[in-house]
């Protein structure tokens, strides 16, 4: 048998193989929809985010609230949005938005939209790591630095799943979610961002001083995740 020929099964050019994987992947995947779909949706019975310490490093917080028109765009199952200021006036401000499994697992919003939808320009945009007690050996998570004329604003936001499945992206978010909804019938998620406005001249300050406060969020996060049954 000539080992060139196309038809060989053997032959490692074969076209015939990546069509019959496509092929295994389409019907795993219609399995895994159907299979999901006769199962009920899980339903929050607990949000659990609101019992956020409001003391955190000796940062003492505030509750504030959005527009009901960002809400409705938000279209979270729980919104957390506070200030934390330290004795010495300095403030970082903690937003959390939950999605339970009933909403999808995270947020239609893109964050990078929406620094230049309010006028912002982007300065920098790529991943650190993070260590905590939790999460010892570290996880990614997005900095962004920002400016408005004179004002900076430096963020780190992150996704979070499954409790302490930390992910950077919203592609990361939707694998995770997906094997969570076919393994544990449940894919809710979260989105974490916690930010500071500074002056050009403490920019890396403002950056310490978030980091600290983010790598503490990161461990208390998942002993308040939401309950889902």
């Amino acid at each position: 048998m000539n080992p060139t020929n196309p038809t060989n099964p053997t032959n490692p050019t074969n076209p015939i193989r990546p069509f019959y994987v496509a092929l295994i992947i389409l019907l795993a995947t219609i399995a895994a929809v159907l299979f999901i779909s006769r199962r009920g949706e899980p339903v929050v019975i607990a949000t659990n985010l609101e019992n956020l310490p409001m003391e955190i490093l000796g940062y003492k917080a505030t509750e504030d609230s959005f527009d009901e028109s960002v809400y409705k765009e938000l279209n979270a199952d729980k919104h957390v949005y506070r200030h934390y200021r330290s004795e010495k006036g300095q403030q970082v401000h903690l937003y959390i938005g939950y999605y339970g499994t009933a909403k999808g697992g995270r947020t239609p919003h893109n964050p990078y939209a929406c620094f230049t939808g309010a006028g912002w320009g982007l300065i920098q945009a790529y991943k650190v790591k993070l260590k905590s007690d939790y999460y010892p050996n570290g996880v990614e998570v997005n900095y962004i630095l920002s400016q408005k004329g004179l004002l900076y604003d430096v963020v780190l936001h992150w996704y979070q799943s499954d409790r302490n499945k930390i992910l950077a992206t919203g592609m990361q978010m939707n694998i995770t979610r997906f094997f969570g909804r076919v393994f544990h019938n449940r894919n809710d998620g979260a989105f974490i961002r916690i930010s500071a406005n500074t002056n050009k001249e403490h920019i890396a300050e403002s950056k310490y001083r978030i980091t600290s406060f983010a790598e503490q969020i990161l461990s208390l996060l998942p002993h308040y995740w939401p309950v889902e049954e």
